[in-house]
């Protein structure tokens, strides 16, 4: 049996599906299909706290799912912008963990990770799916990865 690590940029997630489907991802659906025949050894959900009661009943439907939710606090500057991502934290969670797995699974429409996914494939030989919203996944992103899964229909919550 193949072992996969899963690890999924939840802000991107969101907000990539919002925008094009005005819908919610399911993650329940995700889980099974990226996980299918598949041994887990880890699977990670990022996300931004904020101490929203909404906030926590969603990290903890993501922990029922399986994941080990990992949160970074929400910083909003004093010029009115935000701070809150986490490529760096995903960054290096892949390559610990591609060094463990036979596949490594990103959620994520985020043409920085192009770069990484070039890197776990030629250092570690492991098989790189990406699973993105297709109109808002970065190109390289996409040519970057062994697959890319387009996000439709089938993986979003009625």
């Amino acid at each position: 049996m193949k072992k996969v690590a899963l690890f999924v940029d939840v802000q991107n997630i969101y907000y990539t599906n919002r925008e094009a489907f005005s819908c919610n991802f399911d993650y329940n659906t995700f889980w099974d299909r990226a996980t299918s025949n598949r041994e887990v050894l880890k699977a990670y959900a990022y996300a931004i706290h904020r101490d929203d009661e909404k906030q926590k009943q969603f990290q903890n439907i993501l922990r029922g799912i399986g994941f080990e939710v990992k949160l970074k606090p929400f910083i909003q500057r004093s010029d009115g912008s935000a701070k809150g991502d986490w490529d760096v934290g995903i960054t290096i969670d892949v390559m610990e963990w591609a060094q463990k797995a036979d596949i490594i699974v990103l959620a994520s429409g985020d043409g920085d990770f192009a770069l990484l996914a070039d890197k776990v494939k030629e250092d570690y030989d492991v098989t790189m799916e990406v699973y993105g919203v297709e109109q808002l996944t970065a190109a390289s992103l996409i040519n970057a990865a062994s697959k890319f899964i387009p996000i439709k229909k089938d993986l979003l919550l009625k």
